[in-house]
């Protein structure tokens, strides 16, 4: 089947400064990122700050284009798009940024930030003014306010409007960057519900970002992890939050208040103890994006694991992970030694 977004081996790389030393000091923010979306779904990415969730989003929206890989939403390959026909395209992928603040004009009403994109779109004054009503009342925001300021509206209701100014344009596909990590937890329930009900409504497809693995869980149908630039783990939610496997999910995962894997990380010290005696603990090789990103802090590293890139292989179903350690579902490849 077709995936209605395809990721195939997505890099971003970011020269470094001065003329002789661009390449050299280059930053591979995005590194062969690969994954799928099946349309009317949720795909989730977790990760923590700085992990490269924000350029693969913009490299995904051609935003600033990849330094490599291909981007297909519905059949069509991004990068062989003329600049007018992407720009004519880029009305079907919308983002919902993370601070609203910083997505609306405070200078402009309302009513100005929704008109932008339908004026772009060609609707004249009258069609403007009934599309703005309908997609204000569509996000739970009175009509009736459409010419006030964003100053004058709640963190949670400017939110609301930021997702309305990004549906104006009719969009089959949103990016949703951590879109409540920036509010109270009782407003950000209301704006999860809201993006639940019209995604079934609208019949979109949402890129769900955030580090919050709870929030994704309950949203998404799949999971991806992502650590330094790579996918390290993915699967549908069920797979993923039922046994994570990645030693670095495991860590996430141990962050959440209630959860028991903390006794599957006990079970993987020696590896770890063994490598930062001998002081070879592969840093050097993770600056230069060569062998095992994690290999730095795993408790379950090996020497295999800082010469070679582990390669996302699937253990079960359409749950996949990036380990040379792991072999099968609750099985590592030191516990099968053993």
């Amino acid at each position: 089947m077709n995936r209605f977004i395809e990721i195939k081996k997505l890099e971003k790389t970011f020269l470094g400064r001065g003329l002789l030393k661009r390449k050299k000091n280059a930053v591979s923010a995005v590194d062969r990122v690969s994954f799928g979306i099946e349309k009317n779904s949720v795909f989730g990415l977790v990760g923590e700050s700085g992990c490269g969730k924000t350029s693969l989003v913009r490299a995904l929206l051609y935003l600033d284009p990849p330094t490599k890989g291909e981007v297909w939403i519905d059949g069509t390959l991004l990068g062989s798009l003329s600049n007018t026909n992407l720009r004519s395209f880029r009305k079907r992928m919308q983002i919902v940024f993370q601070d609203p603040n910083a997505a609306l004009n405070p200078k402009m009403t309302i009513e100005n930030s929704l008109e932008e994109g339908l004026v772009n779109r060609g609707f004249n004054a009258a069609e403007r003014k009934k599309r703005i009503i309908e997609i204000l009342t569509q996000v739970g925001i009175s009509p009736t306010h459409r010419k006030r300021y964003p100053h004058e509206f709640s963190g949670g209701q400017k939110q609301r409007i930021v997702i309305a100014r990004a549906l104006s344009m009719e969009p089959d596909f949103l990016v949703l960057d951590e879109p409540v990590s920036n509010l109270d937890v009782s407003i950000q329930a209301q704006i999860i519900n809201l993006l639940q009900d019209l995604k079934d409504v609208l019949n979109l497809t949402y890129l769900f970002i955030s580090h919050d693995l709870n929030l994704v869980a309950y949203l998404s149908d799949q999971i991806a992890v992502m650590y330094r630039g790579r996918i390290v783990e993915v699967g549908s939610t069920d797979e993923i939050m039922a046994s994570p496997r990645h030693p670095y999910t495991l860590k996430l995962f141990s962050s959440i208040p209630g959860t028991k894997i903390n006794t599957e990380l006990e079970k993987f010290d020696t590896p770890a103890e063994s490598l930062e005696k001998s002081g070879k603990t592969g840093k050097k090789h993770v600056s230069h994006m060569t062998g095992c990103h994690y290999i730095d802090t795993c408790p379950i590293r090996d020497n295999i694991c800082k010469s070679l890139e582990p390669p996302l292989k699937t253990i079960q179903g359409s749950h996949a992970v990036a380990c040379f350690k792991i072999d099968s579902p609750g099985q590592s490849t030191s516990e099968n030694e053993t």
